[in-house]
C-alpha cells in the first residue's frame, strides 16, 4: 500500500492553505495522511475498503486517549490463553518460522478478549509487526530468504517486534486535538460522513489505488495476510489451492484501466459539496494528468496541479529497482 511519508510535507502545506476544520481521508491506507490531518487540527473521517487500515485509523486517529498498559503488553507477549493454532498450521512453512507463527496465535488468544481502542492498538501493532518482519512487506511470495538482506527487522522475532510496535510506536501516536474523529471500513461510494460533520467537509483527500497500464492493482494479493490477521481470518475464506494461501480478490473499479475513469467521476460527484477535493495520483498510472483535470473539472471548476518528483523502490536489498515518477496533487475548488 503506497506510503505517503515522503509526500507529507507537500500535503501539509496544501491542507494548511485550504484550511477549515473538517476533513475526509477516503482511502486511508497506512493512515499517515489521516494522522497528519488530525495533527493539523481537523476533525477527520477516515475510510478504507480493507479492514486492517480502518483498524489502524481507529487506533491512531479516532482514539484520543487510550494506550496499551505495560502489563497488558506483557500479557499479550506471555503464555497463550488457549490452544489455538490456526496460523501455525494453516501457514506452515510460509512467511514466518514456527515460533513466530505460534506467537501470532498466542497473541490473538489475548487480543480476542480485548474491546475498544485497546483491541485496535493491539491489532495494529501485530499487523505492523508482521509487515516489518516480512521482506518488502508484501505476501506475494513464499520464500522469504530471496529478499533477506540482514536488516534488523528481518532478524527480530515477532514477539520482540510487537513489544516495540505496541510500547514505543503505537502508544506514542495517541493524542487529542480536541475534536471528534471516525474510522470506517467500506466502499467509498457508500461513505457517509454526516454522523460526524454537521455540514459538507471542508476538505476531501483521495488516494485511490492507481490503475496501471497493464494488469491490475490488487491490494488483497499483496496484503492478504495482514487483512486476515487483523480479524484472525474470521469470516474469510482462504484460497487453499494457492501457494500463498491468499484471500479472494475484491473488485474495485479503481484498479483497472477500463473502469478507472468512471470510478473517479463517481467519487468526485460523491464529494462535490466539499470545500476542496485533493487527489494524489501517479504519472505511471491511468488516466493521465490532463484527463484527470477534465474529470475533476466537471465537479470543481478550478483545478490546480502540483507535480512532485517521487522515487518508488521495489525491494529492500541494495540492488533494488527504483523508478522515478511524478506524484501529482490535483486540487479542485469551486
Amino acid at each position: 500500500m503506497g506510503s505517503k511519508y515522503r509526500l507529507l510535507p507537500h500535503l501539509e502545506r496544501t491542507f494548511a492553505e485550504i484550511g477549515g476544520t473538517t476533513a475526509v481521508d477516503a482511502f486511508s491506507g497506512s493512515g499517515v495522511v489521516s494522522y497528519l490531518l488530525k495533527a493539523q487540527g481537523f476533525s477527520v473521517a477516515s475510510n478504507d475498503f480493507l479492514n486492517f487500515p480502518s483498524i489502524i485509523a481507529r487506533a491512531t486517529v479516532a482514539n484520543s486517549s487510550v494506550r496499551l498498559e505495560p502489563e497488558l503488553i506483557d500479557e499479550i507477549c506471555g503464555p497463550p490463553l488457549d490452544d489455538r493454532d490456526f496460523i501455525r498450521s494453516t501457514f506452515d512453512g510460509l512467511y514466518f518460522d514456527a515460533a513466530d507463527r505460534a506467537f501470532l496465535d498466542s497473541a490473538w488468544s489475548h487480543i480476542a478478549r480485548l474491546r475498544g481502542y485497546r483491541r485496535d492498538l493491539a491489532i495494529s501493532a501485530l499487523v505492523l509487526s508482521a509487515a516489518r518482519k516480512q521482506p518488502r512487506g508484501v505476501f506475494t511470495f513464499t520464500d522469504a530468504t530471496r529478499y533477506a538482506d540482514g536488516r534488523r527487522d528481518l532478524r527480530m522475532s515477532l514477539r520482540d517486534h510487537f513489544r516495540l510496535r505496541a510500547a514505543s510506536e503505537y502508544n506514542s501516536t495517541v493524542f487529542s486535538n480536541g475534536r471528534k474523529h471516525r474510522s470506517s471500513c467500506g466502499d467509498v461510494f457508500d461513505l457517509d460522513v454526516t454522523p460526524l460533520f454537521d455540514a459538507a467537509p471542508d476538505l476531501v483527500y483521495l488516494d485511490p489505488p492507481y490503475a496501471p497500464p497493464t494488469d491490475d492493482n490488487d491490494y488483497i494479493k499483496r496484503y492478504h495476510f495482514l487483512e486476515g490477521l487483523s480479524v484472525y481470518w474470521e469470516g474469510m475464506s482462504i484460497m487453499e489451492n494457492t501457494k500463498t494461501k491468499k484471500l479472494p480478490k475484491r473488485f474495485t473499479p479503481f484498479a483497472y484501466k477500463r473502469t478507472i475513469d468512471d470510478a473517479l467521476v463517481r467519487t468526485f460527484e460523491h464529494f462535490e459539496d466539499a470545500g476542496a477535493i485533493v487527489l494524489s495520483y501517479s504519472s505511471n498510472a491511468l488516466p493521465g494528468a490532463d484527463r484527470i483535470v477534465d474529470l475533476l473539472g466537471k465537479v470543481k471548476p478550478s483545478v490546480e496541479v502540483i507535480a512532485i518528483d517521487h522515487k518508488y523502490s521495489f525491494g529492500t536489498h541494495a540492488a533494488a529497482t527504483r523508478r522515478d515518477v511524478s506524484e501529482y496533487l490535483f486540487i479542485g475548488r469551486d
